[in-house]
């Protein structure tokens, strides 16, 4: 059976784990702290928290920035149900819009319908590894300052609508020579097993706040939120006669371990002259082989202004139903060939079809869903498996289609 995403698990991952075992730091320490500063370096951002997973990092810098109930918070339709979840633990509510045909990306146009005095927060999510249209983002959010209403501190000095970004796709892409991660005021990385680097779990708030904000001093604060409001961690209670601590707030409990951030090190070490290069093989690859055929809708991948880090491959079929698309699937499966779905839309989901979302709201997003089949993209995949998946969509698309 061909995999969809299994992690590179290699011996350099393996000695440095090892490493950090013996180190006799296995919770947040030296490594965690040292991967923080490598993010913050390659991105360019201007601070990096790292944590547990890229939700908790979303739902913190929802409650930092004082969303709750009463407030709305902009996303698109199509994407995971974490980007939406985090908004309903808040209080506050979900307001999807639609995407684009084209990328799969959040549409401009419908963030702007959208907005009104109770918007907080947008949150675009970069699908599959591509980065959303962030200057016209950042510009919207300027435009409609006069109806944002600014409750908090933290809101009444950024004093507009806050642009959240969920990166958790995107690590490593890059917008107008810009990498993920200082696109706009916050993006939220993943580090989840099947994505591209990987701490077998885990994700990193990159704060890129503009001035007057300390991004710095947001970096320690939320440290000692997501530590249980803890004003000093377990790397700092082992210096002599420091054992004493405080509980400044009723925080979280959502920080990184050195073993995974062991893992993340290697990782981020080789990542853009190595895994990079591969994953652009690999969807390079499927593109020569499957671009000739008209039935199939390539995904975009890179333009004039845009590099994805080839996350995924999201191919969609054309002309065909949901039916359709999954008994291709099943014929797919039939030949030992793993592939996914990205995603069911969160409408379709029961807990929010009880509330109230319709997924016919959307057509966009629907119409997207309905055609997609992602294939796999990982590492160690070869010339021959790659052949191989491409044989096995193409013999399922001639037998439904």
């Amino acid at each position: 059976m061909i995999p969809f995403s299994p992690p590179r698990i290699d011996d350099k991952i393996c000695n440095e784990v090892v490493a950090a075992l013996k180190s006799g730091w296995i919770t947040t320490g030296p490594r965690t702290k040292l991967f923080e500063k490598k993010i913050t370096e390659y991105c360019g951002n201007k601070a990096t928290l790292c944590l547990n997973s890229a939700t908790a990092g979303l739902e913190i810098i929802l409650r930092w920035f004082g969303v709750t109930e009463g407030d709305e918070v902009i996303l698109p339709a199509y994407t995971y149900s974490a980007t939406a979840n985090v908004i309903i633990h808040c209080g506050a509510t979900p307001v999807f819009v639609d995407v684009n045909s084209f990328d799969f990306n959040i549409n401009v146009n419908a963030i702007e319908r959208a907005i009104t005095n109770k918007t907080k927060v947008i949150m675009p999510v970069d699908f599959a590894g591509m980065p959303c249209d962030y200057n016209e983002i950042n510009t919207l959010v300027e435009k409609y300052k006069s109806k944002f209403n600014a409750v908090t501190n933290v809101q009444k000095t950024l004093n507009r609508i806050l642009v959240l970004s969920d990166s958790a796709h995107s690590f490593g892409a890059t917008y107008k020579n810009k990498k993920a991660g200082t696109l706009t005021d916050v993006s939220v990385f993943s580090f989840h097993a099947v994505k591209n680097l990987t701490t077998a779990e885990g994700g990193a708030i990159a704060l890129n706040l503009p001035e007057p904000f300390n991004n710095e001093e947001i970096y320690n604060y939320l440290c000692i939120k997501t530590l249980h409001g803890q004003n000093k961690d377990a790397l700092a209670k082992t210096q002599k006669g420091n054992w004493k601590y405080d509980i400044i707030e009723a925080g979280y409990k959502c920080n990184m371990t050195d073993l995974c951030a062991a893992i993340g090190l290697i990782e981020l070490e080789r990542y853009d002259n190595d895994t990079l290069v591969k994953r652009k093989h690999i969807v390079n690859s499927y593109n020569k082989l499957l671009g000739n055929d008209e039935r199939f809708e390539l995904p975009i991948l890179n333009n004039e202004t845009k590099e994805s880090c080839y996350h995924l491959y999201p191919l969609r079929i054309k002309n065909i139903t949901e039916e359709q698309r999954d008994k291709i699937m099943q014929l797919i499966f039939d030949k030992d060939v793993s592939v996914n779905v990205h995603f069911i839309p969160v409408p379709c989901m029961s807990f929010y079809k009880n509330l109230g979302y319709k997924i016919s709201n959307y057509p966009t997003t629907y119409n997207n869903f309905s055609r997609e089949i992602t294939l796999p993209v990982f590492y160690n995949l070869t010339e021959i498996q790659i052949n191989t998946i491409v044989n096995a969509v193409l013999h399922a698309v001639n037998t439904v289609c």
